[in-house]
């Protein structure tokens, strides 16, 4: 019998040898290539899985065109929705007298339901315009629950007089859509970034509007020579005093600013003015609202969300995402691309990227900058929620691409965690800029508790 003698050669892996570039930029990263190597690959995976799939992370994150209610060409209303725990639904509404099993829906093997309300005798649609409707499941221990459709376009408050504080959906369907006059400005040098909350941005003690912001605030902001604007609190959110880190539903953005085509003129208005958008996006966390928000939509506590503890942010009393399901990846990247789409915004400042990033959220911990707090396999490192981010970011990147324009994408993160605004065929996060928190919130407590003669310069530079 003759010895095999021949060379066994490994297939090199080519994320590996991209992250190793890194370590040319920072020699502290040599150790944990490979952990970087497999990070990148984590993500890389779904991006296989979306091209094999779905034609692509793009055309995945079209998915808002077809989940939740659409008008269709012949005036008929299309409406599909993702609710796996129950057996049975219906659509419930003004314009059916909220009658049950009037409009049931079939459900598919997947966990979808799906219904046509073709159009009036009249060729109108079948629900009108702002008309107020829910989604009515049936559980399998025969409970029923009224909810309001997660990818809804418009919520609102209900009026005074109705004796009931939760959000109500409405089918948004306006007579004629907003035309966009300006395109995107080309992205600027330097980012010079004016942060604003459309409610507050008045003198006058009362909620501000979108008009009144394009009309008043957006000229100040050009005159004081910002080329950027990060609007805050937009995703709707029934709690006012959550200062828009509540949201209840995420496709609909908040009304008590006004309309969706207002929105729409002052993103465009500031594109005419050279002024480009970010949307202050929250996908870190959802409300634990159940009546008029996302939780227990489907009857179950894990429909998008992590169930039991995991599932919960005890120190800002929200669900948490489970970012490693299929149907959640789709809502959230979706969500992305119908702001990006449909209204023009020219990025996002991601909220609570700390939070996403760690197991244990940020909470007691000091983060000394050791590379294995961040970087060893066994560590703190939340996978999952750090392959969305890098998903987030291929989509932003795509999308730009695909588009001819330039996307922004801020990550807020107090933690420092390396390699973030790297590219991610590097094996980094992808991010363009990072919003270290920490800085700003240490010079707050400085100038607020100590006097200027006692300032420690060792603790200012080193801390």
């Amino acid at each position: 019998m003759t010895e095999d003698t021949t060379a066994v050669v490994s297939k090199p892996n080519p994320a590996l040898e991209k992250v190793k570039k890194l370590v040319d930029i920072d020699p502290w990263l040599e150790p944990f290539v490979e952990e970087l190597a497999y990070r990148r690959t984590l993500a890389d995976n779904w991006l296989k899985r979306f091209d094999q799939d779905e034609g692509g992370i793009l055309k995945f994150s079209d998915s808002y065109k077809k989940m939740g209610l659409h008008l269709l060409p012949d005036n008929s209303i299309e409406y599909k929705e993702y609710a796996p725990n129950a057996i049975s639904a219906c659509l419930i509404g003004e314009f059916n007298d909220w009658t049950h099993d009037k409009h049931t829906m079939t459900k598919d093997d997947f966990g979808f339901f799906h219904i046509i309300i073709p159009p009036l005798s009249n060729g109108k649609p079948a629900i009108e315009h702002n008309s107020r409707l829910k989604i009515y499941l049936t559980l399998p221990n025969g409970e029923k629950i009224a909810r309001l459709p997660p990818y809804i376009l418009r919520a609102t408050q209900p009026p005074d007089w109705y004796d009931n504080s939760n959000y109500e959906a409405r089918f948004w369907n306006p007579s004629e859509d907003y035309i966009f006059k300006n395109s995107r400005p080309k992205l600027p040098q330097s980012l010079k970034i004016y942060e604003a909350h459309v409610g507050i941005s008045t003198p006058e003690g009362k909620v501000g509007t979108y008009k009144e912001f394009t009309n008043n605030v957006l000229p100040i902001i050009k005159d004081l020579g910002y080329n950027t604007v990060q609007l805050m609190s937009i995703m709707e959110h029934a709690y006012y005093a959550s200062f828009g880190y509540q949201v209840t539903s995420f496709y609909a953005i908040s009304s008590r600013f006004g309309t969706p085509e207002d929105l729409k003129e002052l993103i465009d208005t500031a594109h005419g003015m050279g002024i480009r958008v970010l949307l202050d996006v929250v996908h870190s966390h959802a409300s634990k609202n159940i009546d008029d928000g996302l939780n227990m939509f489907d009857g179950t506590d894990y429909c998008y969300f992590h169930s039991g503890g995991k599932g919960n942010h005890d120190q800002w009393d929200s669900r948490l995402f489970n970012y490693g399901s299929y149907e959640t990846l789709r809502f959230l990247l979706s969500n992305l691309k119908f702001y990006l789409q449909e209204y023009k915004f020219d990025g996002f400042r991601f909220d609570g990227v700390t939070s996403m990033l760690y197991v244990h959220h940020g909470l007691g911990e000091g983060f000394s900058g050791d590379y294995k707090e961040y970087l060893n396999p066994w560590g703190p490192v939340d996978k999952e929620s750090l392959t969305y981010l890098m998903l987030a970011n291929d989509l932003c990147e795509k999308y730009g691409q695909s588009e001819g324009v330039s996307i922004t994408t801020v990550a807020e993160d107090v933690s420092g965690y390396p390699t973030l605004c790297r590219p991610r065929d590097e094996g980094g996060v992808g991010f363009d800029y990072r919003l270290a928190m920490s800085i700003p919130d240490m010079w707050i407590k400085i100038l607020k508790h100590v006097k200027d003669d006692e300032w420690d310069m060792g603790n200012i530079h080193f801390g």
